[in-house]
């Protein structure tokens, strides 16, 4: 049992993001698709940059540049998708700031639950990418620099990695955006404990 004003259990929030996801799955994942498709463009550039390099700080670099643009796509994914639990519509315009709110909100009130969200999401993303990823340019490139692998075993990681991110960031973002928006719906009353 849930005492009243605790948070869900993480199961809870995940379950029921993903019965959201399974009836918003359009809407959901027209944003993800969106997100993914301009995040591939600074993702290609940035291992491009890097084509030939087989310097270790130099695709440590260029992870933690990938790793941020990500994290961009999915706060905006977050806040396009935050209507959905009550039946809107996608909101594009001002989803960054909007995702961004959320987001933090969520990893504040519901840590627990935004962890468990993240590494489900890594490992359906992992199952995605890394046999395709090894298969295509070797693990040693998948670990380490990209020392010019052939144009076509690039092509085939980045397409894994790009199918990865459409599939899984709608689920984190609905997990972000119930934890979120249930932690600005208790806020006033912690508010009030707290000044008791």
């Amino acid at each position: 049992m849930t005492l009243a004003g605790a948070p869900p259990r993480p199961t809870a929030t995940v379950r029921r993001a993903l019965g959201l996801l399974r009836r918003h799955a359009r809407s959901a994942y027209l944003a993800a698709v969106a997100a993914t498709l301009v995040n591939t463009v600074p993702d290609v550039v940035r291992q491009l940059l890097v084509w030939d390099d087989p310097s270790v700080v130099a695709a440590v670099a260029v992870d933690v540049v990938g790793f941020l643009t990500a994290l961009v796509a999915q706060l905006w994914v977050t806040g396009a998708v935050a209507d959905l639990p009550d039946g809107g519509p996608l909101r594009p315009a001002g989803a960054l700031r909007r995702g961004t709110g959320l987001a933090g909100a969520a990893v504040r009130a519901a840590t627990g639950t935004v962890a468990a969200a993240v590494v489900l999401g890594g490992a359906v993303s992992a199952l995605l990418t890394v046999p395709a990823s090894v298969a295509a340019i070797g693990w040693q490139r998948v670990l380490g620099p990209l020392d010019a692998p052939s144009v076509g075993g690039f092509v085939v990681a980045t397409v894994s990695d790009a199918v990865a991110s459409a599939v899984t960031l709608p689920f984190l973002a609905l997990v972000l955006v119930l934890a979120g928006r249930r932690s600005s719906v208790h806020q006033p009353e912690r508010e009030a404990r707290r000044r008791g």
